[in-house]
């Protein structure tokens, strides 16, 4: 341990590190491996579903306890993360991981821990989705913070649309609920829906004035798909409840067809992405390395293919199944290559320097 004199003392070495330089937006983790999770779930291996969901519940633990010991030693740290505009939707990641965890838990058959969890992360959002925007447009440096904006502002509309689909999902469990549960995710829906449509339109701002580079376009733009794949999620959860509710009878239609149009659009994403990214990788030669962001490539494809089977079972879209099946392969395929990347970072990062090598030999030598 280190001490300071302004304050309580911090962990040092390689732990104390990662902590103090932990990313917003790590909780994606949780996010990509929770949705992997209910995607095998629902389409098979159980045992790999029961593995991720492992997983995950364990990621959010450690993640959790690195955030605690974040905001106790580096709160500096923190508050330059609130104050900038490319980092700061990143902490939307941490509503997100605990409604797509808790969401996972009720199929696993525990309501009462999806309820706790969801009750947290609507916590945790109300503080973010009023403090996150006054904190930009009050605190900036400054005058324009159109060269911040990336595909983690999209993050907003995950967490949003992650709390309408815990909201939607407790509703069987909970039934006498069901006046307050249901205009609740009906609501946070609709909200998530403009939240994107205005985030979609400052992106494309961003992209036609500000000059593109490698190091701008980044695996968070695939947030654009993800954000309208969690969108159709939700409004499939909403479709899904009885009609007999007053809100869910009268906005039923327009949920079916705008969640359509985003299955749509959410489509049409995924080769722009792509090309996006060879543009990147093959003609800039932008280095391809593990990096916590990419977890926000991850956690779309899956959330795209739990998505697009869930809507097309509730609205008797056939096509829509084989669709599903395919992806779900893709994004496990993206989450095993992640993941291997992730544990060769970690072996080297472990692995101790060539001079600390022969330092160490030196001592041994010296005492001996």
């Amino acid at each position: 341990m280190t001490t300071r004199s302004d304050g309580p003392p911090r962990p040092g070495g390689r732990v104390g590190t990662a902590v103090r330089d932990l990313h917003p937006g790590y909780f994606a983790f949780v996010m990509a491996t929770g949705i992997i999770s209910t995607g095998t779930f629902l389409l098979g291996p159980s045992w790999l579903s029961r593995a991720l969901l492992g997983i995950a519940a364990a990621g959010l633990v450690v993640l959790a306890v690195a955030l605690a010991g974040r905001l106790v030693f580096f709160r500096r740290s923190v508050a330059a993360d609130v104050r900038a505009a490319d980092r700061v939707f990143g902490f939307f990641t941490i509503t997100a991981a605990l409604d797509v965890l808790g969401a996972r838990l009720y199929s696993a058959g525990h309501p009462l821990v999806t309820a706790v969890l969801a009750a947290v992360a609507a916590a945790i959002w109300l503080v973010l989705t009023y403090g996150v925007p006054a904190s930009i447009m009050l605190l900036r440096a400054n005058d324009s913070v159109l060269g911040g904006i990336n595909g983690t502002w999209l993050l907003w509309v995950v967490a949003t649309q992650s709390l309408s689909i815990t909201a939607a999902t407790l509703v069987p469990a909970w039934p006498s609920q069901a006046a307050l549960l249901a205009p609740v995710a009906e609501c946070l829906w609709s909200v998530g829906l403009l939240l994107y449509l205005m985030v979609a339109t400052l992106i494309l701002l961003r992209w036609l004035t500000v000059p593109m580079t490698p190091a701008t376009l980044g695996p968070p733009y695939w947030i654009l798909m993800g954000a309208t794949a969690i969108s159709v999620l939700a409004g499939a959860r909403d479709l899904a409840l009885p009609r007999s509710i007053p809100v869910i009878a009268a906005t039923a239609g327009f949920t079916e067809g705008f969640s359509f149009a985003l299955w749509a659009f959410g489509t049409w994403w995924i080769p722009l992405l792509v090309i996006l990214g060879l543009w990147r990788h093959v003609r800039r030669q932008w280095p391809l390395s593990y990096e916590p962001t990419l977890w926000s490539i991850v956690f779309p494809l899956g959330m795209y293919s739990v998505a697009t089977l869930t809507f097309g079972k509730t609205t008797g879209i056939a096509f829509m199944h084989p669709i599903a099946h395919v992806m779900l392969w893709v994004a496990v395929a993206a989450w095993v290559l992640v993941a291997a990347a992730f544990v060769v970072r970690l072996g080297r990062a472990r692995r101790p320097a060539p001079d600390d090598t022969r330092a160490t030999a030196d001592r041994t030598g010296r005492s001996a």
